[in-house]
């Protein structure tokens, strides 16, 4: 018998497919089932006209065969068989698809999913295999041939006894290397994970020899080694079922097993899109983050299927870093898929595909912050950070998808408030919105320029994550209000005549302001203020940069320190010490710079900023009480 050689440059196209095209080795059985469920889709398709070549639907099946003790693996379908013909055309010939040749010869075959079209699947074989037979009969044949290879060298076909209607292909493992372990491909375990990942949705049983065991004849309690044929795949995917088939308790148990949660999600979204890129998407909103969620280890991304396989198991491209906690599916049989069927070719279909999802997402996240407002809060206080992040990313282009969808907690009810409530209940006469920033909601309320502001009758928002006050700078305004820091020194709560009365106060005192501004020297300005209350001193700033900014750049790695906020200090000038600064500065210079240094290092504690010298601070005010 002459060996052949195939119909191309075989060494360096063969060595291209095992070392090139593929990711994992582990995708050949994806290819080899994929290729028998087109071959039982092509019988399938016959017998509309010839119904004698065909077989009840039932019957169609793929079965996985594996023999430790030769080391190999085979795959067994009753599709519809290869002639001599076809097997010189079909495995003869690297990257010739007769499955895309009967796609483009038959019209009507809307019912049938043929999944190849590449012709080079069936090679990703050779990536584990160092032998590969094919036994076919087909069912337009008496014949049955036998095609051999054991790679670049070329293949043998001659006529075989196989009396079965189908295809057998038996591959002969390589043997284990150091780093390189074949004989994983015959357990038990490594098959039924590799059909449930990646072929889970073919629509024909896949079927195994599954070792078990079994209670012992006669014996209640002592049990023996058997074997069973299982079906591995679950063949219908549960977003081709009807959504009125499917309970929540079958969405909650698809999402826990191949998510791996442990809890129910949140949210469920299913949907489907048609157009340039027609698709069905099933989603999941967790409840609560994965434990790498916030570290750069995580990887976001939904699961691609197309005809029932999974081509990729996490397509970043699908979801924007804001909303990276979704998970779930996408499938479409309109992916233009690249020849190793692991992502798309085409980037255009991705970004229709993308943008469609943003969108739904945005609108049940709205609909669940409109209705379920406790479930949306718990959401948020897991998720809310990753969303305000999104705000602040590529320069604030996402801001109107995510505006809306921002909780802060508020002296409104001390609750989580939206912009858009906020707004609502404004004043007609307050002009901005106002927030402060803190570690923590009782840090904001301890802020003198907070009472002051609640004492007008205005609601504050308090910001207590690194982010927030970054986010709002990105948004600037919101529906027409822009947005103030109450340790702003733009803050303009005092009415005019508090304005006069302490724009005279600070014009009379300008030299102890002065003094007090040499002495600290780490101040843009002192003056006296009106609006601070019960309390004696505070931190205002100047510009974009607010305290609460420096510390949180400042404490990023690689930060810059010199990046400083310009601050003001603000005294009360109805506190007693006010007068208590004015009496040392008349007759004790020194005790005024003590009081100076003391109200500074008190102003930058209340505001949460380091003090430079603790101990000495302390000494001061020990000083003085004395």
């Amino acid at each position: 018998m002459r060996k052949k050689q195939f119909k191309t440059e075989s060494k360096k196209m063969l060595d291209m497919m095992i070392n090139s095209i593929y990711t994992h080795k582990e995708i050949f059985l994806r290819e080899l089932i994929s290729n028998a469920s087109d071959a039982i889709d092509k019988r399938a398709y016959l017998a509309l006209t010839e119904p004698e070549k065909g077989l009840d639907r039932s019957k169609y099946r793929i079965k996985i065969e594996r023999d430790a003790e030769n080391r190999t693996i085979t795959i067994i379908d009753n599709g519809i068989g290869m002639t001599a013909e076809e097997l010189e055309k079909n495995l003869g010939t690297i990257a010739r698809s007769g499955s895309l040749d009967f796609k483009q010869n038959n019209e009507k075959t809307d019912d049938i999913d043929i999944i190849g079209q590449f012709g080079v699947g069936f090679y990703s074989a050779f990536m584990v295999a160092d032998k590969i037979s094919v036994e076919t009969l087909s069912a337009n044949s008496d014949t049955a041939y036998r095609w051999e290879s054991a790679g670049a060298d070329g293949y043998t076909v001659e006529e075989c006894d196989y009396d079965t209607i189908g295809s057998r292909i038996t591959m002969h493992l390589k043997d284990d290397a150091e780093n390189e372990n074949y004989s994983e491909f015959l357990e038990d375990y490594t098959i039924t994970r590799l059909v449930k990942k990646y072929s889970d949705y073919i629509r024909y049983p896949i079927v195994a020899d599954m070792k078990t065991q079994v209670k012992k004849e006669g014996s209640e309690d002592e049990y023996v080694d058997a074997v069973e044929e299982r079906t591995l795949n679950s063949m219908t995917p549960i977003w081709h079922r009807s959504k009125s088939e499917v309970t929540d308790e079958e969405y909650n148990a698809f999402y826990t097993e191949k998510f791996y949660d442990f809890e129910p999600p949140a949210k469920v979204i299913r949907f489907q899109s048609e157009g340039t890129v027609s698709f069905e998407a099933l989603l999941f909103i967790p409840k609560h983050p994965p434990f790498d969620y916030y570290t750069k280890g995580y990887e976001k991304g939904l699961t691609m299927y197309s005809g029932g396989v999974m081509i990729m198991e996490k397509c970043s491209d699908l979801l924007p870093d804001y909303f990276s906690f979704v998970k779930g599916v996408i499938d479409s049989e309109d992916f233009t898929l690249n020849i190793s069927r692991e992502t798309l070719q085409h980037d255009r279909q991705l970004k229709v595909i993308a943008k469609a999802i943003e969108k739904k997402i945005k609108s049940e996240l709205e609909k669940m912050l409109k209705n379920e407002r406790e479930a949306y809060e718990h959401f948020y206080e897991h998720f809310g950070v990753q969303l305000k992040y999104g705000m602040y990313s590529d320069y604030g282009t996402h801001k109107d998808v995510l505006q809306d969808l921002l909780l802060f907690k508020s002296s409104f009810e001390n609750k989580f408030v939206t912009l858009k409530e906020y707004v609502e209940r404004m004043s007609d006469e307050q002009k901005s919105i106002y927030y402060a920033c803190g570690t923590s909601v009782s840090a904001c309320e301890a802020l003198p320029q907070t009472g002051a502001v609640r004492s007008k009758g205005y609601e504050v928002l308090y910001l207590c994550e690194d982010v927030d006050e970054f986010s709002l700078k990105t948004l600037m305004n919101y529906k027409g209000k822009s947005f103030c820091n109450v340790c702003a020194d733009e803050l303009d709560i005092a009415t005019d005549e508090e304005k006069e009365k302490i724009k005279e106060k600070n014009e009379q005192k300008k030299d102890l302001l002065d003094f007090m501004k040499e002495r600290i020297g780490e101040v843009e300005a002192v003056r006296f203020s009106a609006t601070l209350g019960d309390h004696p001193v505070c931190l205002s700033t100047e510009g974009e940069i607010s305290t609460e900014m420096e510390k949180v750049l400042s404490q990023m790695p690689g930060g810059d320190q010199s990046v400083k906020a310009k601050t003001v200090l603000e005294i009360n000038e109805s506190h007693p010490v006010a007068k208590a600064l004015e009496t040392a500065f008349e007759s004790d210079r020194d005790k005024a710079g003590e009081y100076a240094d003391v109200l500074y290092g008190m102003a930058r504690l209340i505001c949460g900023l380091a003090v430079e010298n603790p101990a000495e601070l302390c000494e001061k005010v020990v000083g003085l009480i004395k």
